[in-house]
């Protein structure tokens, strides 16, 4: 394999300034799209995890042998089925009711039923929702999952922040290193050095340096990320303990920084084709 002679190179203070911003760029790109994976994983997670579950509230007790028996018939659907007590349902909410004295008198009499598909939800819905009040716990976990989304959405515009501003950044840096070299660049085109050698040489500089930079970022920001999932984790509770990355999302991560260098690249060429075209 032939190996690449450079014709000019970059000074130590340009070469510095390209590593620190593309690695700067590159953890917070890192960053955001991991945040973005995991809290889009763990809203996917949330959902599948309520999706069989209901709960069944008679608040006429007339009704009870009723819905009891809509339960029986329908057992090949229904996986379980479990009576929430009034002492639990008064613990429950004791939060918000500090005196419990002549609550019993008030409680609907809960069931809590899990579903063998939740394709069957809106057929069980329908037979009981006639005598008693029937409420999925997907929708009861609405907010938290449009929450979820909503965060997933912010940190996916972050990111495309970040690919736009490394793409700034690097056309920039190119234009202005052409520029400089400008007298290099007018003696490479005399002794016949075609415009797409130029750029190759401006290419292969940039490449080395976008490398070295994207893996001090993800190198950077792998370990805050962990501690980010470690710290959702850690809440044991709702939405936050579900996020998590898998296999599949850590190749993605780590292909992040591949794509940041080829994207550094092709800036770089584009860039110097542009400035020597304009000689």
């Amino acid at each position: 394999m032939k190996k690449t002679t450079l014709v000019f190179s970059l000074v130590r203070e340009q070469s510095n300034f390209m590593t620190i911003v593309i690695s700067i760029l590159t953890f917070l790109s890192v960053l955001a799209f991991g945040i973005a994976l995991s809290i889009g994983g763990g809203v996917m997670r949330w959902n599948n995890q309520w999706e069989k579950y209901a709960t069944v509230q008679v608040t006429n007790l007339d009704n009870t042998k009723m819905i009891q028996k809509i339960f029986e018939t329908h057992s090949d659907k229904i996986e379980s089925v479990t009576e929430i007590s009034k002492s639990e349902m008064t613990e429950r909410m004791k939060p918000w009711i500090s005196s419990g004295a002549k609550l019993n008198n008030y409680l609907p009499q809960m069931f809590e039923i899990k579903l063998k598909n939740a394709s069957d939800m809106d057929f069980m819905k329908r037979e009981i929702s006639t005598r008693a009040k029937f409420l999925t716990h997907t929708s009861a976990v609405k907010t938290s999952m449009n929450a979820g989304l909503k965060l997933v959405g912010i940190t996916t515009f972050v990111l495309m922040i970040m690919l736009i501003s490394i793409g700034l950044c690097v056309s920039h840096i190119s234009r202005n290193i052409a520029m400089l070299h400008k007298h290099e660049l007018e003696i490479l085109n005399q002794v016949g050095a075609t415009d797409k050698f130029i750029a190759r040489q401006m290419q292969f500089i940039v490449g080395k340096i976008s490398m070295v930079a994207a893996t001090i970022g993800f190198l950077v920001a792998v370990p805050i990320l962990l501690l980010i999932l470690a710290t959702a984790h850690s809440a044991r509770v709702g939405l936050m303990a579900t996020i998590s990355l898998n296999g599949f999302d850590w190749l993605l991560l780590f292909m992040l920084p591949i794509l940041i260098i080829i994207f550094s690249v092709y800036i770089t060429q584009r860039t110097t084709l542009k400035i020597l075209s304009e000689k």
